[in-house]
């Protein structure tokens, strides 16, 4: 089992290993697989490709690269520069029986590591993977039906003739970024989950902050959460990973308004100008690079969960990514060195044999402090090398959390035999 290092936000936070122990193209799309120096075992467990964005009929593209299939599950991690509408509704009927799931992305993870401007394709082999996806909607009027209904297609899926031998088992949630109801869903769907471990993401917009967009086979959804019930004969493990350390530094949310997720008050002063008095800014010096640099988390038991700052508003109140209420105490966190730590933890998810390919959601704010501290390249060069595939996201779901500036997913290995 992994353990977070003492004193760390979550280091690497093990999720739950699922299944039997660990072992060892033309046109426009391009295949998303690094040239590690010596590829896993298994390696082609998922088909994976990418095609930019704006390419002319890249659904037919993606479906060429990806191959004939059959596949059980279909994800589609799309641009915002992309005709999201179109993509889907050209997918829909691509991939035969295949679930056809897209989310609108704020970057993309591909064949070199960090990427822009791409549509990423990640096929499920039907041989290897059972899937069931639905959707959740609206976000806006959740109820106890949602636990309920998890609970009956969980169940369903194991029963399926398809799914016999197939013992590992993992959720995908993906999210409308723009939603704020992903503490409320995590909640709910962790009460029908039983040992089945979830990891997810929130659909991005870039840094633009507009319109984030799901869809399901085709069918285009706003205000709306897609859940994807996976089984599979290869062995699985969902983690969550982040660099920060938690410092001696506090301060006490004094006035929020939660459903806004906007705090206005920090130590009974205006929220933004206590935040960076703090800091030993200025007010107006605060933008993203600052938030990503300097995060503040919530302890939760053992472990602080970072609490990500989004923007300033006009009022001088601080806009976050997830869940924030009266009476919080915040920590401020600083960062490790955020290439070394991946490396590592990466590493380590491989250490009774490399993973065949990983599925990550990984925090904008990521991405932004990778810029920012000009590791950009390093950290590409370490997600292409360890086969990591995905996107950059609002926020990421874990179990029962929504969480902000990690690397959550779900390593897959290749299957016995």
């Amino acid at each position: 089992m992994f353990h977070p290092a003492k004193g760390r936000t979550g280091t690497i936070v093990d999720g739950a290993q699922s299944g039997p122990a660990f072992h060892p193209a033309p046109g426009t799309a391009r295949a998303a697989i690094p040239a590690p120096d010596a590829a896993p075992p298994g390696a082609d467990v998922l088909c994976v490709t990418q095609v930019p964005a704006t390419a002319e009929r890249p659904a037919r593209a993606v479906a060429a690269a990806l191959g004939p299939g059959p596949f059980a599950l279909v994800c589609l991690f799309a641009a915002p520069s992309a005709d999201f509408a179109g993509l889907a509704a050209d997918c829909a009927g691509l991939f035969g029986d295949a679930e056809v799931i897209a989310s609108t992305t704020a970057g993309e993870i591909g064949a070199d590591g960090y990427e822009e401007d791409q549509i990423v394709a990640v096929g499920f082999p039907a041989g290897l993977f059972a899937v069931t996806a639905y959707p959740v909607t609206p976000l806006s009027a959740l109820d106890e039906r949602v636990t309920d209904e998890l609970i009956q297609r969980r169940s369903a899926l194991s029963e399926r003739p398809g799914a016999a031998g197939m013992a590992a088992e993992f959720a995908f949630l993906l999210v409308d970024g723009l939603s704020m109801r992903e503490e409320h869903l995590t909640a709910m769907l962790s009460r029908g989950l039983g040992p089945m471990p979830l990891f997810g993401g929130s659909a991005g917009d870039g840094t633009r902050f507009g319109e984030t967009l799901l869809a399901l086979n085709g069918r285009v959804m706003r205000d709306a959460a897609l859940v994807t019930l996976v089984r599979s004969r290869c062995p699985v493990r969902v983690f969550s990973l982040d660099h920060l350390v938690p410092t001696e530094t506090r301060m006490v949310v004094t006035a929020a308004d939660p459903e806004r997720r906007v705090v206005q008050e920090i130590n009974a002063e205006p929220a933004a100008r206590e935040y960076a008095r703090l800091l030993g800014k200025d007010p107006h010096q605060l933008d993203p690079f600052v938030f990503a640099a300097y995060p503040v988390a919530v302890r939760l038991g053992d472990t602080h969960h970072v609490r990500a700052i989004q923007r300033v508003n006009e009022a001088g109140e601080l806009v976050f990514f997830s869940a924030i209420n009266e009476g919080m105490v915040l920590t401020l966190a600083h960062p490790g060195d955020m290439s070394e730590h991946l490396e590592r933890s990466l590493a380590d998810l491989g250490r009774d044999g490399p993973p065949a390919r990983i599925l990550g959601c990984d925090c904008i704010l990521r991405r932004i402090e990778a810029g920012q501290s000009q590791q950009t390249r390093a950290i590409s060069r370490i997600l292409a090398r360890h086969r990591v595939t995905g996107f950059s996201t609002y926020g990421e779901q874990f179990g029962s959390l929504h969480v902000n500036q990690t690397l959550t997913g779900v390593a897959i290995y290749a299957p016995e035999g």
